[in-house]
């Protein structure tokens, strides 16, 4: 007569690590809601999204600038661009922040299900998912941040699914579906082949021959589901435009993990290394899948390397940790207790999310490196300048102006613009001015104007004090410089 009301009750409790982890893990994310929208691209981003929605095709020439040429323009994120744009248009920043919250959301809570599926206990589960979602989004690191308002959040969410659907051996015919979405969201899908080639090769070296037929004809079936893009097979010639190309010494997330350390915001992300190691090796002879322990270290050694994959370290090496922790707490714990326990934090979360969101919709917009008003004193003053624009405000001008007035650069980098051009633009973004390269850039591109930052006084120097330039425009961060009439 019992049994109804204790299923009732177990499934409440069960509920209580997942309420803990969307409640607890919101308020974060909502809390970094302004850091969220600091990535310097989310305003061309957001154009693209208009751009293709207005004319219903993706633009295979860019736009916006002067200095690309004839060269192809690959967006390998139209469909979460024009995404983007329709939340936005519909409820601004604010909806933005939601969508990207809701994306960390969905992975606290699948990795969460992935703990507890395997065999971890409620509390090893909701230690382990909550430290991993703690430190993945690398908000120490603004702008590199990997649950931000850009097309990364959709990598990060289709590589943890594609992890735990081959790990659950469950949903793996699946992916070819999932794959048409993302290599129409992000140029990061080839990750996925990557998950899956691990978990074909381990497969291949237990000598499961039906496991490792499965996954072959479901790498097959995800690589034709890959030509499903406006692009079709050159979907692959603008991933490779980014991979190993010379642009990425200059972008701070393809950098190592010691460039990007700031203190003490990395201290919480280096215990939890240590930790993981310790625990690895100890527990070595204990069970754990291997696919987990391999696509963990396998990322954490990528992550000392180039600091973007640290994110996907912390991810796929919370399952491993979860069932190490539990061999570590205590065994007198009371699992409903427990749970318990969790869901009352859980509804506390619940009560504080909507305080979080109001402490910080104040603070939800684009990075104030250039304002709107900058932007418009270029269109109206300066509508015809040939314009040599830092990388990091090129985005925010495309969103500002549409092209009203045509760029150098932005964060596209070799997806839009040639690679003679990011040459020539990386020679002048050092501190130390090599005037040589400044002179060849100006006359080889016909400058009369520059948007830099503010604050660079050797550039000042060089360009009013040598080169007889007048500093025309001062805003909070970024400067116009014009060149003096002949």
């Amino acid at each position: 007569m019992d049994s109804g009301p204790r299923t009732i009750m177990s499934r409440v409790q069960q509920a209580g690590v997942h309420l803990f982890l969307l409640s607890i893990l919101g308020v974060y994310y909502v809390s970094n809601g302004s850091l969220m929208l600091g990535h310097y691209d989310l305003g061309w981003h957001l154009a693209a999204g208009d751009v293709i929605r207005e004319h219903g095709r993706i633009p295979l020439h860019d736009p916006w600038s002067f200095t690309s040429g004839t060269r192809q323009w690959f967006n390998l994120s139209w469909l979460w661009d024009a995404l983007a744009s329709v939340v936005f248009q519909r409820s601004g920043f604010d909806g933005i922040v939601v969508m990207t919250v809701a994306s960390g959301a969905i992975i606290a809570l699948y990795l969460a299900s992935l703990c507890l599926r395997i065999g971890a206990s409620a509390a090893a589960a909701a230690i382990a998912v909550f430290s991993a979602c703690l430190l993945y989004p690398a908000f120490g690191a603004a702008p590199n941040i990997y649950l931000a308002a850009s097309p990364n959040t959709a990598t990060m969410l289709f590589a943890v699914v594609f992890y735990g659907e081959c790990l659950q051996r469950r949903g793996r015919t699946w992916l070819p579906a999932m794959m048409t979405l993302w290599v129409n969201l992000h140029g990061g899908f080839l990750l996925g082949f990557f998950v899956i080639g691990v978990f074909g090769g381990v497969a291949l070296l237990r000598r499961d021959w039906s496991a490792f037929r499965i996954y072959a004809l479901v790498a097959v079936a995800c690589f034709v589901a890959t030509l499903i893009n406006p692009l079709g097979w050159k979907v692959y010639a603008g991933s490779a435009a980014t991979l190993g190309h010379f642009v990425q010494a200059h972008i701070t997330e393809w950098q190592s993990y010691y460039r990007n350390m700031t203190m003490p915001e990395s201290i919480p992300g280096i215990i939890y290394v240590i930790a993981f190691v310790g625990l690895e090796l100890r527990f070595f002879a204990r069970p754990c899948p291997l696919e987990a322990r391999l696509l963990s270290w396998l990322f954490l050694f990528a992550g000392f390397y180039q600091f973007r994959y640290m994110s996907f370290f912390f991810l796929f090496s919370a399952v491993p940790l979860a069932l190490h922790l539990d061999r570590l707490l205590p065994l007198r714990m009371n699992p409903i207790e427990v749970r318990k326990a969790l869901l009352a934090a859980g509804l506390v979360g619940v009560c504080a999310l909507p305080l979080a969101y109001l402490r910080e919709k104040p603070e939800l917009r684009l990075p104030l490196m250039i304002s709107e008003q900058d932007a418009r004193y270029l269109q109206t003053e300066l509508p015809d300048a040939r314009l040599l624009n830092h990388w990091n405000a090129g985005g925010l001008l495309i969103f500002y102006t549409r092209g009203a007035v045509p760029l150098f650069v932005d964060g596209r980098a070799a997806t839009a613009y040639p690679d003679d051009l990011l040459r020539d633009y990386f020679a002048l973004v050092e501190w130390n001015i090599d005037e040589a390269a400044w002179d060849t850039a100006i006359a080889k591109y016909g400058i009369d104007t520059v948007l830099w930052v503010k604050a660079h006084e050797p550039l000042r120097h060089f360009l009013v004090d040598k080169r007889g330039w007048r500093e025309q425009y001062a805003g909070t961060y970024e400067s116009i410089y014009v060149k003096p009439r002949s």
